[in-house]
């Protein structure tokens, strides 16, 4: 397997700025679409939750003793995204595992979409299809209306936006699902929850209902929300089957410090959100036009097809996101990501870097 062609290491949390062997870059990488690690008010909430609850519980959480923050976080998380119900877990990926492992018990078959995000795989290695998310679905609603379709337990899998290339996607064409089939549809919402829909809320009231097509979504909490954790909604039975489920029962919860901050924290996300649009306005206005970056307007993500615009950057004193994912075998990808720590300052010297390349190459 192939090493990185350029990695760097630091001993230090990334912020809005990082330190490599003594020289400061400004940092527009990484998934901390709400600056929540860095945010001193937040990081104070941790505090009082350790002192509370310590930093981890050690426990089941289907024992005979229960903390109360767990059903606290999971109500207040589900009422925020607007879903009937809410599960947490200790990871995004071990989220998108037990809702997997749960239908595959029920005897689902599984139908990916392109790059969805191996969180939601069914197995180590599983056959991911190629072209784009539009022509999947496409195909899909055309072949399930086909009467000589016999499957009728169908887990349609996808994520909710194209994290790598700034593009969010639609799903009006649940509404065209046929009516005679039973479907789930699995949505991993990692890169969503916090920065889209109404306020941060993520990908679930974007999603059409309908009664024959039963919704799960999926999420890491590690990204926007600051959390290290992960949550799954859905309907109340759906997560009852999961939250009982041996691989639940035998689980360590997320830590509960973090699930207080996350329950008392509501203004500073409101605000952190609002920073993360007027960034994202800022330096959209300064490059639309460029023919350098793809986006999606109020999206953090800029997708550039010129990798050469890493090292650019990187001369100015600019550190992106560049590098193969998820396999180290996978094209390079390269790409801005802002963030709500970042200062209008910060926004405008990477808009001038960007537009300087953009006269030099394009």
């Amino acid at each position: 397997m192939p090493a990185p062609t350029h990695f760097h290491q630091i001993a230090h949390l990334p912020g809005r700025t990082i330190d490599i062997e003594g020289q400061e870059y400004l940092y527009f990488s990484g998934t901390a679409y709400l600056g929540l690690p860095h945010n001193p008010a937040f990081q104070g909430l941790i505090q009082e939750g350790l002192h509370q609850y310590g930093s981890v519980y050690g426990s089941s959480r289907n024992g005979n003793l229960q903390l109360t923050i767990y059903e606290q976080a999971e109500q207040k998380l589900a009422s925020w995204a607007g879903a009937d119900a809410a599960l947490t877990l200790s990871s995004g990926m071990l989220a998108g595992q037990a809702a997997v492992r749960q239908l595959m018990l029920e005897g689902y078959e599984f139908r990916y979409s392109p790059d969805v995000h191996p969180a939601v795989w069914h197995l180590p290695q599983v056959e991911i299809p190629k072209g784009s998310f539009t022509a999947w679905h496409e195909q899909l609603t055309s072949t399930s209306h086909n009467s000589q379709i016999t499957i009728h337990k169908l887990a349609l899998v996808t994520n909710s936006v194209d994290a790598l290339r700034g593009k969010l996607y639609d799903f009006e064409w649940v509404n065209q699902l046929p009516d005679d089939k039973e479907f789930v549809l699995l949505v991993d919402d990692s890169h969503g929850l916090g920065v889209t829909g109404t306020g941060g809320r993520g990908v679930w009231d974007r999603i059409p209902k309908t009664k024959n097509v039963r919704l799960i979504v999926t999420a890491s909490l590690a990204k926007a929300m600051g959390l290290p954790g992960g949550v799954i909604f859905s309907d109340p039975a759906s997560l009852h089957h999961i939250r009982y489920s041996a691989y639940f029962g035998g689980c360590s919860p997320v830590a509960p410090d973090h699930l207080y901050a996350y329950v008392q924290a509501e203004a500073i996300y409101q605000d952190a959100y609002k920073r993360l649009q007027a960034n994202i306005r800022q330096f959209t206005d300064s490059i639309r036009g460029l023919n350098l970056l793809s986006f999606t307007d109020n999206y953090p993500v800029f997708y550039s097809e010129r990798d050469e615009l890493y090292p650019f950057l990187l001369e100015r004193g600019i550190f992106i996101y560049s590098f193969s994912y998820p396999k180290p075998t996978d094209k390079a990808n390269t790409r801005v990501v802002l963030s709500a720590w970042h200062t209008p300052d910060d926004i405008q010297k990477l808009s001038a870097a960007c537009r300087d390349f953009a006269a030099l190459y394009l």
